[in-house]
């Protein structure tokens, strides 16, 4: 297989010693082998921070850090990007899972279309790991239309630092993520998906991130890091997100049998 060069992982940790140790072994279950994962742990506590010291002893491509202080998931991932050597930088959550073929195949593809960015479909799965649903990506997004909507899951995106430099997450409490995607695009521009789910998201029902209108005032906030004001992105929430928002469950709605397709080759 050919060696695209080092692709590091960026992974916060806080209180997920019920599903971590599954989120790294789908890393060590990777085709392609050339990576480290950075793990910051957010003053956890349970058990996990024991266990992601077993997986280091046995793994030295598994480093730990750890913060003074809860923090976070936005610090905790800027404190693994800070720490991270590799050409490349991807992201999973500490719930979270990469299919086998994930990084060779999107390593791939950036290699094909000559792209500083990819991305891919992903399942999603219940706390008990069922397989319940499907997201499914579009085949391009570029610098504007991140900016409408989100519509590339953070446990598929990677990027090469080479191009972008070492960008790091804004410092609010959440949406970090996606302003941290719309700075990455504004130097990119165009990013590319693989339709083929290559992750596995883990939902929860009663997770915070599920209380939409809750999050309004951070969609807000992730605006006004681009350095826009609140009225130009309060304006452009409602006139680009939330038209955007709907039409993308529309779609998700339309595409259920193909979810159910995926769904029976899973089981």
């Amino acid at each position: 297989m050919e060696d695209y060069g080092l692709v590091s992982i960026i992974m916060p940790c806080y209180n997920c010693a019920d599903y971590i140790g599954e989120s790294i072994d789908s890393m060590i279950g990777q085709s392609y082998i050339n990576w480290e994962l950075l793990i910051t742990d957010d003053c956890s506590t349970d058990s996990s921070l024991d266990l992601l010291h077993k997986y280091a002893a046995k793994d030295s491509r598994v480093k730990i850090f750890t913060l003074q202080k809860n923090s976070g998931a936005g610090v905790a991932r800027n404190n693994s990007i800070k720490e991270a050597k590799g050409r490349y930088i991807a992201f999973c959550d500490s719930d979270d899972r990469w299919l086998p073929t994930k990084l060779e195949k999107q390593l791939s593809l950036m290699k094909e279309k000559g792209c500083a960015a990819v991305y891919s479909s992903y399942f999603t799965c219940t706390n008990d790991g069922k397989i319940n649903g499907m997201i499914k990506c579009r085949k391009s997004e570029d610098d504007f239309s991140i900016k409408c909507d989100d519509k590339m899951g953070n446990l598929t995106f990677m990027y090469d630092e080479s191009v972008t430099g070492k960008i790091f997450m804004p410092e609010i409490r959440k949406r970090q993520d996606w302003a941290h995607k719309m700075a990455v695009m504004n130097i990119c521009k165009k990013a590319y998906g693989i339709q083929e789910p290559l992750a596995i998201y883990r939902h929860s029902d009663t997770s915070i991130s599920n209380n939409k209108l809750g999050l309004i005032k951070y969609n807000i906030a992730a605006y006004q890091t681009l350095g826009w004001s609140k009225r130009k992105a309060v304006l452009w929430f409602i006139l680009f997100f939330l038209p955007n928002y709907f039409l993308k469950k529309l779609i998700q709605m339309i595409h259920n049998k193909e979810y159910k397709k995926y769904l029976n080759l899973m089981e």
